[in-house]
């Protein structure tokens, strides 16, 4: 019997935020961390949040997006709870707010099925500051995660979800797992396990 293990990106398989890394060389790191602190607490609409730190990021060059994406820290414990997961029979998917950019490398890295994230968009190889895709919603990872538990004919008894913020509520709302990872207060409120210390391996301890 197939399960389904349903990951956020940033702060939760990667130790960090994605946009926040990407800020640092245009010098805008705590004008971005600031709007992302308050987006993933619940303050602010995440679409809102996201399409304004996004325009802040225009003028970066892809290749250094890139560059930047690929050599990302994971959080501790990343490999080894797919690892882990898998020998346990789950499909294991990471939903990001984030972009493609950085899911696809560390996915790739860590040997998760799918990775569903938005796109930065650049012409010339310059970022214009204008992003797309469909995870710039609050409630695109619920909407995803009862597409992909309809498509692969697995139950919400048979789901595990593992978040940090706020725009991981959706999902929360279609798993009968719900793991809460070094989360805001607004998330833990939500969730049946709450984990405090920076090691994904103690989600083995509860599967």
């Amino acid at each position: 019997m197939s399960k389904l293990a349903v990951f956020d990106f940033d702060s939760t398989l990667m130790d960090g935020e994605t946009i926040d890394f990407l800020a640092t060389p245009l010098g805008l790191e705590e004008q971005v961390a600031a709007i992302t602190e308050r987006a993933m607490a619940g303050e602010l609409d995440f679409f809102k949040s996201l399409i304004a730190r996004v325009a802040l990021l225009e003028g970066l060059e892809k290749t250094k997006v890139d560059a930047i994406c690929a050599d990302l820290p994971m959080m501790p414990g990343a490999s080894a709870v797919v690892a882990g997961l898998k020998e346990r029979g789950y499909k294991v998917v990471c939903f990001s707010g984030g972009f493609r950019n950085a899911t696809k490398p560390a996915c790739d890295k860590l040997g998760i099925d799918a990775d569903f994230s938005n796109f930065l968009h650049d012409e010339n190889g310059i970022l214009t500051g204008r992003v797309g895709g469909e995870m710039m919603y609050s409630d695109a990872k619920g909407d995803m995660i009862v597409r992909m538990q309809g498509l692969l004919g697995i139950s919400r008894e048979d789901t595990l979800v593992v978040g940090d913020g706020a725009n991981d509520l959706s999902m929360f709302a279609y798993a009968d797992t719900r793991v809460a990872f070094c989360a805001k207060p607004v998330l833990k409120e939500a969730a049946t396990h709450s984990i405090d210390v920076k090691d994904l391996r103690e989600i083995l301890k509860i599967v």
